[in-house]
């Protein structure tokens, strides 16, 4: 089983995983500009691969700042030193807003006006798969500042099966919709 298995057949997107014999794997996914990664552990079970990695923290998002600041807006906003990632980050809030989507603009900031949060939901564009949810303890507070967490870009396997045969491996991918996918050897 060990070695290096390649997505094939799909446009635009190199994918693929390493299987190492200290039953170790690592799994990579790039698109453009979009690089995400994984690792974790691998066995065979009843003729499937099955990966597993550390458990997936709860949270993308770290919340650094929450406080009342003078004016008429509730502010979110994302403080990152790669000013890139700082126009993709989505927030639906509540009450009022957890309906609708709310973009961050070039500066990492959403402003709406003034009122009450009892919770800010947190997504960043290129991770679609979760959302972070903070509970706001103080709902007098206008003013909220987050930061991502270094594991952003990682992601996280439980008990994710690949079927084997001659060619590699074929089934579902972490990342993408669909459920027959093949990664040659």
């Amino acid at each position: 089983m060990t070695g290096e298995y390649y997505l094939r057949g799909v446009t635009e997107v190199a994918s693929g995983f390493k299987l190492n014999a200290d039953s170790t794997f690592q799994f990579f996914f790039s698109y453009g500009a979009l690089d995400r990664y994984g690792a974790g552990n691998w066995q065979v079970k009843e003729g499937k691969l099955v990966l597993n990695s550390r458990p997936q923290p709860a949270k993308d998002f770290a919340l650094i700042t929450s406080k009342v600041v003078p004016g008429t807006y509730t502010t979110i906003r994302i403080i990152e030193n790669n000013a890139m990632l700082l126009s993709y980050v989505n927030a639906k809030v509540s009450p009022g807003h957890m309906d609708s989507v709310l973009t961050t603009d070039k500066k990492g900031v959403i402003a709406l006006p003034k009122q009450a949060v009892d919770t800010i939901m947190l997504l960043f564009e290129f991770c679609p798969e979760r959302y972070s949810t903070f509970s706001v303890a103080d709902t007098t507070h206008n003013y909220f500042e987050f930061r991502f967490e270094p594991w952003l870009m990682e992601v996280f396997f439980a008990n994710f099966n690949l079927s084997v045969d001659e060619k590699g491996l074929y089934g579902n991918h972490p990342l993408m919709e669909g459920a027959q996918f093949r990664y040659n050897k």
